[in-house]
């Protein structure tokens, strides 16, 4: 597993980014796109439809990104990793202090229901007192898995030798390793 400061012997073409919700997942993966020329498409967007509710098309249509030459998405979905998983030959885990990850949700989600911000298919976040209510409210959900990518990116590790991973445990260290990878 690589750090901040490895470089990466050649530019990705098929780039995953990993983290728990509010580490900035989307927010690198866009910025990797712009620094390497290559399609970012939110896996968020593919697969809210409607009421929050998962689209039908959603596996084939991270199937038939997964057969792109190029792209970047995010790491999520248990039932879209494998498919992702099986195309990528970068993998970036943004494992980030959970004070920061929870502090940016949070502050993201008031933001968002405040300015009642059009998501994907007309989707708004709910109301923010649903976070007392709703066992599946994002902030929770967060909260209750913060620390399952520790071992399941290891073990995705072991198991694809063909994907490299680049472990960012840092604000800092995200900056430097996008530095980096802007002069490949």
């Amino acid at each position: 597993m690589l750090t901040a400061d490895d470089p990466l012997v050649a530019p990705p073409r098929r780039i995953l980014v990993a983290g728990v919700s509010g580490s900035g997942k989307t927010t690198l993966a866009g910025r990797i796109g712009v620094a390497l020329g290559v399609p970012h498409t939110e896996l968020d967007g593919l697969h809210h439809g409607p009421s929050w509710t998962p689209r039908p098309e959603f596996l084939g249509d991270v199937a038939e990104l997964a057969s792109g030459g190029m792209w970047v998405t995010e790491w999520q979905y248990a039932e879209a990793r494998p498919i992702l998983t099986a195309r990528a030959d970068l993998l970036v885990w943004l494992d980030l202090p959970f004070p920061i990850t929870l502090g940016r949700l949070t502050r993201r989600t008031a933001r968002r229901r405040l300015r009642r911000e059009v998501l994907w298919n007309g989707n708004v976040e709910p109301p923010l007192w649903t976070v007392l209510t709703d066992r599946e409210h994002v902030v929770r959900w967060a909260i209750r898995g913060r620390n399952k990518l520790r071992a399941r990116v290891p073990a995705t590790e072991a198991q694809h030798p063909h994907l490299t991973v680049v472990r960012l445990s840092s604000p800092a260290g995200v900056e430097r390793w996008l530095r980096g990878l802007a002069e490949l």
